[in-house]
């Protein structure tokens, strides 16, 4: 619910409005502009009489939202909000961001070698997965505590801030200590117990869409990051689950401007996850460009046919690059930087 007071309104009766809400138990979302003062009440506004609340000289306007969201809505937060990331900045105009790295970190020397790759061909930030989610237990499960110190000592040489993905509470002050922003994966998007923790952790969090969830369920799983303090989140795209098999998933990029116009946080596109294979990489990032991505996150590897996991979407670093440059041309057109 939204309630907007008159300008004229004294500061001891937006006070007073105040803690009337909070002794009912709701939370409260206070907007003051040169105008009006807008009151975002979040929780079950069921119990609410508009007709009361009308009855205050001092109320312009009550409007019920039908969203269950609220501190990810744009109608609470009309400005975009712009993740800062050691100086890189993600989401409103700003430069259009490129993150990549290896599917899974397979030791020092290799990743090291591929951090170089991408910081020359432009990218700005690496991914890589030290704890890494499969489908079989026999799998590779990721190299732990040693992978993210890999990490950590590619950003000290090459200036690249980390993505990695957490898996468990349990890891939550490792990732506070070498993680620059905290990935939480698709199959995790509704770990509601893992995102209530997040949501008390100081570091940004990209959140993946998960495999079959709705655009409404997703914003939802970021309303528990937000809900818990940490406002920093950025949404992911990596395509949903659907009965196409020439992709790994169904990339959907009508989700940007959903997000966009319902949200105001900042959301990327990892086109490898989507598609499954190298060769649909490029087109998928350029058309997430055109559509108003605020970024791309694209796994790179110097030897896709030997990487340990997912080599068969993942891009060389020359490839990498050609993203990069051919990204830059469609950014410019639509009035942005790459």
């Amino acid at each position: 619910m939204i309630i907007t007071m008159k300008k004229s309104t004294p500061q001891s009766e937006i006070e007073k409005l105040t803690r009337e809400f909070e002794d009912k138990g709701f939370s409260i979302c206070l907007i003051q502009g040169t105008d009006y003062n807008v009151f975002g009440i979040i929780g079950d506004t069921t119990s609410i009489d508009e007709r009361m609340l009308n009855g205050n000289a001092y109320v312009d306007n009550v409007t019920r939202i039908a969203a269950p969201y609220k501190k990810a809505n744009r109608l609470f937060h009309p400005e975009d909000t712009v993740v800062d990331v050691n100086g890189i900045k993600i989401g409103g105009q700003e430069k259009i961001v490129v993150i990549g790295g290896p599917c899974s970190v397979e030791g020092e020397e290799p990743l090291l070698e591929i951090a170089k790759g991408v910081k020359e061909a432009g990218g700005a930030m690496l991914r890589g997965g030290a704890y890494k989610p499969r489908t079989s237990p026999y799998a590779f499960q990721g190299l732990g505590t040693p992978g993210l110190q890999y990490m950590c000592k590619a950003r000290e040489l090459y200036g690249l801030p980390v993505v990695s993905e957490l898996m468990s509470e349990d890891k939550i002050d490792e990732f506070e200590e070498y993680v620059d922003v905290v990935q939480i994966g698709a199959r995790n998007m509704q770990n509601f117990s893992l995102l209530k923790a997040v949501g008390k952790m100081t570091k940004p969090v990209l959140l993946k869409r998960g495999l079959a969830n709705t655009i409404e369920e997703w914003i939802m799983s970021a309303e528990y990051i937000m809900a818990g303090g940490n406002e920093n989140v950025i949404f992911c795209e990596r395509g949903i689950r659907t009965f196409e098999k020439y992709t790994r998933n169904t990339l959907d990029l009508s989700v940007i401007p959903i997000i966009k116009e319902r949200t105001h946080l900042p959301i990327i596109i990892d086109p490898s996850h989507a598609t499954g294979n190298w060769k649909y990489v490029e087109s998928m990032s350029l058309a997430a460009i055109a559509a108003g991505a605020d970024g791309l996150i694209i796994e790179v590897h110097n030897c896709p046919e030997k990487a340990w996991s997912d080599g068969a979407q993942s891009l060389k670093v020359e490839r990498f690059q050609s993203v990069i440059e051919k990204g830059r041309k469609i950014a410019h057109v639509i009035g942005r930087d790459m």
